[in-house]
């Protein structure tokens, strides 16, 4: 029987808090952070600032910033133990898997991770956000042989994960896109990952608790995989001049082509349009036009066939070209959404416990209401 109840399939449409953080039109594709448009972000600001400012609700003023960038500069070093057991771990472990591991130990060795204060969450987001760039750049390193590279603290936070990945300084320009990449996935409203680690952190566990929550959510493919399939997709194609009838072909068999729809947006992704805008520039000057020039043939096919349906490149679709681009294998762009979202998971963690509540959802039964226990031997 039943229970006569409506279920919000997803938990679509649903609502169970207020939050200052970032605002989605999907309708119009809008994207605001604190009031202000994803692309003034993207074109004025630095993932630094943009972390700062969710944390605390508001723009920060010079002094702020300076001493948030000195903290986290001060915080990127990991402990010794948590470096050996990156060089541990299996290398054809998931990426995903073995950051969850990290973090995850990471805790272990925080004299502080059991503080659920709103000044212990705030010290603990800190030191999360510095020191999960260092240890995916050690996972990646340890991964593929390499000796692991200790962080620099006279690069910018973006700056200094490619210096730690490649072993080189990278150019202002490289540095800078990647900056943009990071801000553009900081944050995104109450997506899978931040409603687990909301979940997780609303029972009063504790910060690397719901951290480590938050990244077994972004593992799935629905949710943080999207990018690294497009490049697989990218693969397949091989050429140009195959993009079109390779789409083509998905569409008919109503296949899901990876980067292309979204949940919320009903327009273009705002963010798919700074990206697509920066890969554009890093083709023409790297001369590496080949998948750039796929992905446009891709979108004009899509919108030509079911644009009028809402559906458009997200963010996905291009930033896999550009992490590629930059010397990150596409094993590794899940991680690097970590990488940016976890400035927005401490943001939204902490602001929820300022007004906690246990998050208890129900569910409609739908299955026997005059059963009885059978014997074993009675049981067919």
């Amino acid at each position: 029987m039943t229970q006569n109840q409506e279920i919000a399939k997803g938990l679509e449409g649903v609502r169970f808090t207020e939050s200052k953080l970032t605002f989605i039109n999907g309708q119009e594709g809008i994207l605001t952070h604190l009031g202000i448009p994803i692309q003034e972000w993207a074109e004025q600001s630095t993932f630094e600032e943009l972390s700062l400012a969710l944390l605390l609700r508001r723009l920060p003023i010079a002094q702020e910033l300076a001493e948030f960038d000195a903290e986290l500069k001060a915080n990127r070093e990991i402990p010794e133990e948590l470096t050996q057991l990156i060089r541990q771990m299996p290398q054809d472990a998931n990426p995903m898997q073995a950051l969850r591991t990290a973090v995850s130990y990471l805790g272990l060795l925080d004299q502080q991770s059991e503080d659920i204060t709103p000044e212990a969450r705030r010290a603990i987001s800190v030191r999360l956000i510095a020191q999960l760039a260092t240890i995916i750049a050690a996972q990646m390193r340890a991964a593929n042989g390499k000796d692991i590279v200790a962080p620099r603290q006279d690069l910018s936070h973006a700056g200094n994960f490619l210096y730690m990945i490649n072993g080189t300084e990278p150019t202002p320009e490289q540095a800078r896109l990647f900056d943009i990449a990071l801000i553009l996935h900081v944050d995104h409203g109450m997506n899978a990952s931040t409603f687990t680690a909301i979940a997780t952190s609303s029972t009063l566990s504790d910060m690397y608790s719901a951290m480590t929550s938050a990244i077994g959510a972004l593992k799935g493919p629905l949710h943080g995989g999207a990018n690294e399939q497009v490049m697989v997709m990218l693969e397949e194609v091989g050429s140009p001049d195959k993009a079109a009838d390779y789409i083509n072909a998905k569409l008919d068999n109503k296949e899901k082509i990876m980067g292309v729809g979204h949940r919320v947006y009903k327009n273009f992704d705002p963010r798919s349009r700074v990206l697509r805008d920066y890969a554009a520039m890093v083709a023409d000057k790297e001369g590496k036009s080949t998948n750039y020039q796929i992905l446009e043939t891709i979108e004009k096919t899509v919108v030509d066939r079911i644009g009028d349906k809402g559906i458009y490149p997200n963010v996905d679709f291009y930033s896999g070209t550009v992490y590629t681009d930059l010397g990150i294998e596409k094993e590794y762009f899940t991680p690097i959404f970590a990488l940016a979202r976890i400035s927005g998971w401490c943001a939204s963690v902490m602001e929820y416990s300022e007004d906690n509540r246990l998050l208890r959802p129900s569910s409609v039964y739908t299955g026997d209401t005059d059963a009885h226990y059978l014997n074993l031997e009675d049981r067919s």
